[in-house]
């Protein structure tokens, strides 16, 4: 089949080559130009920076207390695709990256030699250095990514969206968001994950460079950096264009083990027990702060320092959310609203304090121990800071080295990584794009990350994300706004489907009685209509609904290509073991005078009971598949042999559990199904 073109990349890249080419061209007036716009953006808009962070993290909040919180990002009886652990492991890489790296110890170190109201060097100024790392790097980041990766997967989940940008806004757009409006939407996306990632990228080459000066191997100057950039694109370019993606997830892989270890290292070589201490004292400091810091726009003082740091970090996070929240939600299939959240916001928050602490705390004790080397080093030059910290430990060159690799392996998964979401987004969802435009996107990353550094640094880096974050926070707050509207227009017909559980008043229809199935919208292949009151006076909006509601059992009907031989193991197992153990369920029910029916279907096979006209319980042998513990971003897709076919029971209730298929027997099945049986009926 032929591919449209994709016009969405063409103008992308069109720009950004523009971009590229002035940037080249014209470095003076370049850098001049990146100065004019960051100072233009911090003075007038650093207030709706301020209120769009403090929105973000209210709004999830409340999502997560409400009564949306039950709705599972997938069929209301699907079960997670991965269990905690797994999850939270994947929730904490999500969050590693160059800069945790590049500012776990030049931040605190930074605040602690400059604070914003504290005397320098002084203890409350390195209790402050910590408060504001965190507050950085927290619940106001994680809520930005919590916004676009809970849209993304409630509407690619459970309404069987495309997974792109342009699917959150379908309930104000509707069918548009297949047009011009949603390849906008995508587009103003794409800007901020090329300059998001940019960002890391000259992060990156800034902290390699320093890393192999240490080394004795270069030394530090742009033309390195920007060769270091045009190194680590090739072997992105390389990558995104052979498909290598298990070499790239094992490498992911390896770099979280690596990260750990020198995580482990400067913990044990460090002040340990001053790290333990200072770990709860400064998570009740930044609780305690965290109101005033979340309004604090420096109005009194001028934004110099807000310019710098906090108006950079909220625009590298809402620049970075595309990227990161793709990755998030991709992982978090079957999740409850509540469970996503909590987990997303709370986890890799507390995970990331750990990190900063060890590296920030260390650092910050060997400085109250009038060390002074390593606020000299953050004064001459932030990048080598970390460094010049392993240079007083244990094992200096080893740390070094590992720190070194870290970085580099960073660098290559972001940049391959980044380029397949660019196209993905750029392919309106298509989670399989082209590989030449994977390689297109990798090479374009790298060229404006080179440009920026060329043009003017840290501060061109910091403007990218400042200056992309503007008109993308803008789409954040209308997601928002179609967010609930969806979540809202479902708890109304799940009502209406569900019927009243009250004793009925005159007019209404009474207790039990079944309910019309309403006629699905032209173009509905699912099979399951979703039932609704015949008697209904707003049949205007339901109408609109009705294609949103009903999208969701789209995603259920995989593929034996998409899914290896896993599908076709899946299909056997249910019409040779559960369906005939539930036909037999159904024939001993009968006869004992219920009413029984069995419905096949494409993932599950269920049996339903009726006594006195009435639904009286329900089961269900579901099919579903586990696949690998993936750390990295270009895993979107899996090797036949990577799959792992499984089956889950599912009660009125919710999950009962899943098992291999050769352990959930007909025999099992059976006995499971008296015992649930028997729990339902109050025995």
């Amino acid at each position: 089949m032929r591919r449209p073109l994709p016009w969405s990349l063409i103008i992308t890249t069109g720009l950004m080559t523009l971009l590229v080419v002035f940037g080249a061209l014209f470095t003076e007036p370049f850098g001049r130009a990146v100065e004019h716009i960051q100072a233009f953006i911090v003075e007038t808009f650093g207030w709706f920076y301020v209120l769009a962070a403090v929105f973000f993290l209210v709004f999830v909040l409340w999502l997560m207390l409400s009564r949306h919180g039950r709705i599972r990002l997938g069929r209301d009886n699907e079960s997670p695709e991965y269990g905690f652990f797994t999850w939270f492991a994947m929730l904490f890489s999500a969050g590693m990256g160059i800069g945790l790296i590049f500012y776990s110890v030049a931040e605190p170190i930074s605040h602690f030699m400059d604070p914003p109201r504290a005397e320098a060097e002084s203890i409350q100024a390195a209790s402050d250095a910590m408060v504001i790392t965190f507050f950085h790097w927290g619940l106001h980041a994680w809520a930005v990514y919590v916004v676009v990766g809970l849209s993304l997967a409630y509407f690619t989940f459970r309404h069987g969206l495309p997974l792109s940008i342009r699917s959150a806004l379908y309930p104000l757009l509707g069918e548009r968001v297949h047009g011009p409006l949603g390849s906008f939407v995508d587009m103003l996306a794409v800007f901020g994950t090329i300059f998001g990632l940019a960002t890391s990228l000259g992060l990156g080459a800034m902290q390699f460079n320093a890393g192999l000066e240490y080394l004795g191997l270069a030394e530090i100057s742009t033309r390195n950096q920007i060769l270091l950039i045009a190194a680590i694109t090739l072997v992105a370019t390389i990558s995104a264009a052979s498909g290598l993606n298990k070499g790239i997830r094992r490498l992911s892989q390896l770099n979280m083990f690596l990260a750990l270890v020198l995580l482990l290292v400067v913990f044990l070589a460090g002040p340990t027990l001053f790290l333990l201490s200072s770990y709860v004292q400064n998570i009740g400091a930044y609780a305690a702060s965290l109101i005033e810091l979340s309004f604090n726009t420096d109005a009194y003082v001028g934004t110099e320092w807000q310019e710098a740091w906090t108006m950079f970090y909220w625009g590298w996070w809402i620049s970075w959310s595309p990227f990161v929240g793709m990755f998030i939600a991709r992982v978090s299939r079957g999740r409850t609203v509540r469970e996503f959240v909590a987990g997303v916001l709370l986890v890799p928050s507390l995970l990331i304090f750990f990190w900063m602490v060890v590296f920030g705390n260390t650092a910050i004790h060997l400085e109250l121990g009038g060390l002074g080397a390593l606020i000299e080093a953050t004064r001459s030059d932030i990048s080598t800071v970390i460094f010049a910290l392993l240079e007083e430990l244990p094992l200096a060159a080893v740390t070094a080295t590992i720190t070194l690799l870290v970085v580099a392996i960073f660098f290559v998964t972001s940049a391959d990584s980044g380029s397949l979401v660019v196209n993905i987004l750029t392919a309106g969802g298509d989670p399989d794009p082209p590989m030449y435009r994977r390689a297109a996107g990798a090479v374009m990353i790298g060229a404006v990350a080179a440009t920026l550094l060329l043009g003017g640094g840290l501060n061109a880096l910091q403007t990218a994300a400042i200056t992309t974050a503007v008109p993308f926070s803008i789409i954040m707050l209308v997601i928002c706004y179609c967010l609930v509207k969806s979540l809202r227009g479902e708890r109304v017909i799940r009502r209406q489907a569900e019927g009243p559980t009250w004793v009925s008043r005159a007019g209404e229809r009474p207790f039990g009685a079944p309910l019309a199935a309403a006629t699905p919208p032209a173009g509905y292949t699912g099979h399951r209509p979703l039932p609704l009151a015949a008697a209904d006076r707003h049949e205007d909006w339901r109408q609109r609904l009705k294609t949103v509601i009903w999208g969701y059992e789209r995603f259920s009907k995989l593929t034996a290509e998409q899914q290896g031989e896993a599908m076709p193991r899946i299909q056997a197992y249910l019409e040779e073991t559960a369906l005939p153990a539930l036909e037999e369920i159904a024939r001993e029910l009968e006869s004992h005078g219920r009413r029984t029916q069995v419905d096949r279907e494409v993932d599950q096979v269920q049996l339903r009971v009726w006594r006195d006209e009435r639904e009286e319980f329900k089961f269900a042998v579901h099919g579903l598949f586990r696949e690998p513990v993936s750390f990295a971003f270009p895993e979107f897709t899996f090797s036949p042999e990577d799959i792992q076919p499984r089956a889950e029971l599912i009660l009125p209730t919710g999950r009962l559990g899943d098992w291999a298929l050769e352990d959930l027997t007909a025999e099992r099945i059976q006995h499971e199904f008296v015992a649930a049986y028997a729990r339902w009926m109050g025995w």
